[in-house]
């Protein structure tokens, strides 16, 4: 058997490629959107794609299930289960419970594991020259290593009232089901530490049955499930904006993208005129590149691993952009963008130093100078890190205002007061301040170093 795990540490995803080397048949589980990655697996290991699989209709990227399709000609099995509401509307082999899939001489069973999502499946795996008993278990969103899947995003992120409890009944069943399996067989997530399908996913890749019994928290409610449900509902971050929107194109007929688009590089002149017909300017550099000088308007998204999210949060999906970076990373920030559907760059720029154009600073403070602007009537601070890591401390007199939510909520920002601005450790207080000064508030300040300084240097907080 060939196995291998594809991990994008931009939106902490995983996927799989499994072949029978004897027939050199393979399978894609939950492909990301920029597909060659399989392609090159594939013919480096004398495999052909077969066949294409997925757990569930994904909400926090968009899969790249259909365009691998397209270009192999392999067959896609998608889930049957849930009910009417939760059918994938294009065409493809149907499963459900109990079914199985031949690749070569490997099975993969289907199981059912509602919860995270009713139409939930996970894949027995069974590599018959070994042995007839099932080895691994592709899990997706049900369980991950350390946590299982939040069941609240139809809700909170895609606007479908009323699931997320039915959603965490169903995952206590899920679960304890689980729980029956074999405790040697391997466990292979959707997701890994950092992903927003969670609240406290670990960052080892894979796991056992067996080990996930002995320190996840879910296994500890057996006969509780008013307590389990309770604990799986509380606490979970703030789902990203663009969830919902991948929630609805990865069910519906969407346009392919069977290639990772080239870019143009614009000149001074074709900039200055899309920068004067209104178009947004995403400036990926660093942020402290960023705060020595940047295009007035433009949103700072630093190119590291969070890109994608803060773009899903910022950005629409009906606006044209353009990206400033350096050339060599266009390939991987097209890739990072390309897998939320983010596909509508207009050309990028790699210096911001233009004719006609002013650049202007940002105003980074100290933690000293920061002190100076604590319980003052006449200065707002407001810390802009999520919900929860606010409420389990945060500095007294900070209001919370959530950096993702952040343009829909600029009337709570006085342009009158001094407004200070903080988050863990400069980051999402970057994008923060981009963001007020592309509004129009110019009277901010941003202290970079944020709770980690504010903590290490034993300051009091309060929750």
């Amino acid at each position: 058997m060939f196995f291998k795990h594809i991990y994008d540490t931009s939106l902490a995803q995983g996927s799989y490629l499994i072949g029978c080397q004897a027939k050199g048949e393979a399978i894609v589980i939950d492909a990301k959107r920029d597909v060659d990655t399989y392609l090159e697996i594939a013919k480096e290991n004398n495999l052909t794609i077969t066949h294409i699989t997925e757990t569930h209709i994904h909400a926090d990227f968009l899969s790249g299930s259909r365009e691998l399709a397209e270009i192999t000609g392999a067959q896609l099995y998608l889930s049957d289960e849930g009910g009417v509401d939760w059918q994938y509307e294009f065409p493809h082999e149907s499963l459900k419970h109990g079914d199985k899939i031949k690749v070569g001489n490997l099975t993969l069973e289907v199981i059912h594991t509602p919860g995270h999502t009713p139409e939930s499946i996970s894949f027995l795996l069974t590599d018959h020259p070994a042995t007839d008993e099932p080895v691994m278990i592709f899990t997706g969103d049900f369980v991950f290593v350390g946590d299982i899947g939040r069941p609240d995003l139809l809700e909170k992120a895609a606007g479908i009232t009323g699931t997320q409890e039915k959603g965490a009944q169903e995952m206590y069943r899920s679960v304890q089901d689980f729980s029956k399996l074999p405790p040697h067989l391997q466990v292979w997530p959707g997701h890994g530490a950092g992903s927003a399908c969670g609240k406290a996913l670990g960052s080892v890749p894979s796991s056992t049955v067996g080990y996930e019994k002995i320190r996840n928290w879910a296994f500890r409610f057996e006969n509780d499930e008013d307590g389990f449900v309770e604990y799986l509902l509380e606490g979970q971050p703030e789902p990203p904006k663009y969830f919902a929107m991948m929630k609805k194109l990865n069910k519906v007929d969407r346009p392919l993208l069977t290639e990772v688009p080239k870019h143009p590089k614009l000149s001074e002149t074709e900039f200055l005129q899309k920068y004067t017909d209104g178009i947004k300017v995403i400036d990926t550099r660093n942020k402290v590149e960023f705060a020595k000088g940047f295009i007035p308007g433009s949103i700072n998204i630093q190119n590291n691993k969070t890109l994608s999210t803060w773009a899903g949060w910022l950005l629409n999906y009906d606006e044209d952009f353009i990206i400033v970076a350096p050339e060599e990373e266009m390939d991987e920030i097209t890739r990072k963008l390309m897998r939320i559907g983010l596909d509508r760059i207009a050309g990028f720029i790699s210096d911001v130093n233009l004719p006609g154009i002013e650049l202007q600073k940002a105003d980074v403070i100290d933690i000293e100078e920061f002190k100076t602007y604590i319980g003052r009537e006449e200065v707002q601070i407001v810390d802009v890190r999520g919900k929860t890591e606010y409420e389990q401390g945060h500095i007294e007199g900070a209001e919370n205002i959530f950096v993702g939510t952040l343009p829909q909520n600029l009337d709570k920002i006085s342009k009158e007061r001094q407004v200070v601005i903080h988050c863990q450790s400069g980051d999402r207080s970057a994008i923060a301040y981009s963001v007020l000064r592309r509004n129009g508030f110019n009277n901010v300040k941003n202290y970079s170093g944020g709770m980690k300084e504010w903590r290490e240097k034993e300051n009091p907080v309060i929750s």
